[in-house]
C-alpha cells in the first residue's frame, strides 16, 4: 500500500512540475508581450533621463529656448549617448535624484547600450531580471521549508502574479529589488545553516547589492536583524557575531550614498503620499494592494465606486485565503520558519500601515509593498503544497485544494492577459496621464502640427514626446515669454499652457483658442 502511494505521489509530483513549467513559459510570455504598449510614464521618463547622463537642468537649458524640436530630439535625453559618461550618470543621480539608487540605473544603461535605444529595450531589462525570480524563490523555499514542492508552487504563483508581471514591464528598479530581497533572504538562511565564512561573505554581498537597489531595502535588512536576534534569543552566539560583522560590512558599503542623500535631499520626491485619506479609504486601498499579488483587473481610484465594489467578493476570498495560510504556517512550522515569513511581510508593510492608518497618509502603494506580497505568496505556496500532498491530506480535501490552486492560477493568467492588452493601467497614474495617448493621437493626425508649451519638460512634455509621431514639432518657451511661431504649420496646439501664454497667443497672433482637452488647446485663425 505504501509502495503504491509512493508511486502515485511520484507520478503526481512529476505532473505538477510539468504543469508548472508550462506556467513558467506563460509567465515569461506575459513579461515580454506588448512591453512597449503601455504609456511611458513619469517615473520611467525620469529613469531614462538618469540613464542618458544629462541632468534636468541641462535639459531645460538646452530645450527651453523657443527653437523647433522634433520628437526624436528628445531621445538624446532618454538614452545613452557619447556625450555623457558613467561619471555624468552618477553626478546626475546624486545631484537631482539621490533617492534613486544607482545600481539599476547603471545596469539599464549598460543594457540599452548593447541592445539599442527604444522603450521596449529599456523596459526589457526589468523583464529579463524578473526571470531570476523563479530560481531565487525556489532557492528560498528550499532553505526555508526544505520542500521542493513548495518551491515549485511558489514559482508558479509569481510567474502569473499580476504584481510581478506589471513591474517586470516597467523601467524601474522593482524587479531588481525583488531579486535582491530573495537572494539576501536565502543567503541569510544558508549562512545560519552552514555557519561558514564563505556563506556569510555571500550574505554581505547580497546586502550591499540590496542597499544600492532600492531605498526601502533598509527595512528588509532591519527585519532580518530582528529575525536573527529573536532566533538567537538576543545572545552573542557565534551566529549572532557572524551576522553582526556581515551586516556591518554590508551597511558600511552604503554609507557613502547615505552621505549623498543627506547632502542632497529631495523631500518632494513622494509629495503624493501626503494626501489625506480616511481610515475606510486606507483599509480598502490596502485590501486592493494585497490582493494584486493574485488578482488585478486594472481597477484604479479613478474608476467608479460601482466597479470597485464589484471586486469586493473576490478580494474578500483572497484575504480569507491569506489569513488562513498564515494560520496554517504558524501552526505547523517552527519559529525559524514562520517568524522569517512574518518579518518579511511586516518589514515594509508595517511602517507603511502605521503611516497610512495612524497619520492618515497615502504611502501604501503596490510597488512599495512588494516584500509584503512576496511573503504572502510564500505563505500561500506553503499552504497549497501542504494541502495537495497525497500522504498527509484526505482525498476530498486534496481535490478541493487542487481546484483552489487551479482557480488562483487562472485568475492570475486572466489578470495578466487583460493587462497585456491595455495602454493605460493603474500603476501609470491614470488620474493624471490617461489623456496623454488621446492628445498624442489628435496631434499626430496632422501633417504639419506644432505643439507649443511652457509647462514642465520632465515629465509631462517628455511623456508626450514618446507618444506622438516624429513629424510633430515642439516649441518650448519659458514662463511669461511668447514663442516666435514660424510659418508653414497648418495646425498649432498649446499643451498645458499657462494663462499668460494663452493670453499672449490670442493677443499678439490674433488666434482664437479652442479647448480640445483639459491639457490641450488648438489655435485657430
Amino acid at each position: 500500500m505504501k509502495k503504491k502511494l509512493s508511486q502515485s505521489w511520484l507520478v503526481s509530483q512529476s505532473s505538477i512540475r510539468f504543469l508548472i513549467i508550462i506556467l513558467l513559459v506563460i509567465g515569461v510570455f506575459f513579461r515580454f508581450v506588448n512591453i512597449d504598449k503601455k504609456i511611458y510614464w513619469s517615473d520611467e521618463v525620469v529613469l531614462s533621463l538618469r540613464v542618458s547622463g544629462y541632468t534636468q537642468s541641462e535639459m531645460e537649458a538646452n530645450l527651453r529656448n523657443g527653437n523647433l524640436i522634433n520628437a526624436e530630439e528628445f531621445d538624446k535625453y532618454q538614452y545613452p549617448n557619447p556625450e555623457k559618461t558613467t561619471i555624468d550618470v552618477m553626478k546626475g543621480i546624486a545631484l537631482e535624484d539621490s533617492h534613486i539608487l544607482p545600481l539599476h540605473v547603471l545596469l539599464t544603461r549598460f543594457w540599452v547600450k548593447i541592445f539599442g535605444n527604444s522603450v521596449a529595450v529599456t523596459r526589457s531589462f526589468s523583464a529579463f531580471i524578473s526571470l531570476l525570480t523563479f530560481p531565487c524563490i525556489y532557492w528560498l523555499c528550499k532553505e526555508l521549508f526544505r520542500s521542493s514542492l513548495t518551491g515549485w508552487i511558489a514559482m508558479a504563483l509569481v510567474a502569473v502574479s499580476p504584481a510581478h508581471v506589471i513591474y517586470a514591464q516597467e523601467a524601474r528598479a522593482y524587479s531588481l529589488w525583488i531579486i535582491t530581497i530573495l537572494i539576501s533572504s536565502a543567503a541569510l538562511l544558508r549562512a545560519m545553516r552552514l555557519k561558514t565564512k564563505v556563506s556569510w561573505c555571500i550574505y554581505t554581498v547580497t546586502l550591499s547589492l540590496g542597499f544600492y537597489t532600492h531605498i526601502f531595502f533598509g527595512f528588509i535588512a532591519l527585519a532580518q536583524a530582528i529575525y536573527v536576534a529573536i532566533i538567537e534569543r538576543f545572545r552573542l552566539s557565534k551566529t549572532s557575531i557572524s551576522y553582526l560583522l556581515a551586516s556591518l560590512v554590508g551597511f558600511m558599503t552604503f554609507v557613502p550614498w547615505i552621505w549623498i542623500i543627506m547632502t542632497n535631499p529631495h523631500s518632494d520626491a513622494i509629495y503624493w503620499a501626503n494626501a489625506k485619506q480616511t481610515l475606510f479609504d486606507s483599509a480598502t486601498r490596502w485590501a486592493g494592494i494585497i490582493s494584486r499579488g493574485f488578482l488585478d483587473f486594472g481597477i484604479s481610484p479613478s474608476d467608479s465606486k460601482e466597479l470597485r465594489f464589484a471586486l469586493i467578493p473576490f478580494i474578500g476570498i483572497i484575504l480569507t485565503l491569506i489569513i488562513y495560510s498564515i494560520y496554517v504556517l504558524c501552526r505547523r512550522n517552527s519559529k525559524r520558519v514562520w517568524l522569517f515569513i512574518l518579518t518579511l511581510i511586516g518589514s515594509v508593510g508595517l511602517p507603511l500601515i502605521i503611516l497610512d492608518f495612524v497619520f492618515q497618509k497615502r504611502y501604501g502603494t503596490s510597488r512599495y509593498t512588494l516584500p509584503c506580497i512576496l511573503g504572502i505568496q510564500l505563505t500561500v505556496a506553503y499552504l497549497l503544497a501542504n494541502k495537495i500532498r497525497f500522504n498527509n491530506t484526505k482525498i476530498f480535501q486534496k481535490k478541493l485544494w487542487s481546484v483552489a490552486s487551479v482557480l488562483i492560477i487562472i485568475i492570475g493568467i486572466v489578470s495578466c492577459g487583460i493587462s497585456s492588452q491595455a495602454q493605460m493601467w493603474w500603476n501609470k497614474f491614470p488620474e493624471k496621464y490617461e489623456q496623454y495617448p488621446k492628445i498624442a493621437n489628435i496631434v499626430s493626425q496632422y501633417d504639419r502640427a506644432l505643439l507649443i508649451s511652457d509647462g514642465k519638460i520632465v515629465p509631462e512634455i517628455q511623456i508626450l514626446a514618446h507618444l506622438v509621431v516624429p513629424k510633430v514639432q515642439f516649441q518650448i518657451v519659458s514662463s511669461n515669454k511668447l514663442p516666435e511661431i514660424p510659418s508653414g504649420f497648418t495646425d498649432i496646439f498649446l499643451f498645458q499652457p499657462s494663462d499668460s501664454l494663452k493670453a499672449g497667443i490670442e493677443k499678439i497672433y490674433n488666434f482664437k483658442l479652442q479647448q480640445i482637452d483639459k491639457f490641450l488647446w488648438k489655435a485657430i485663425k
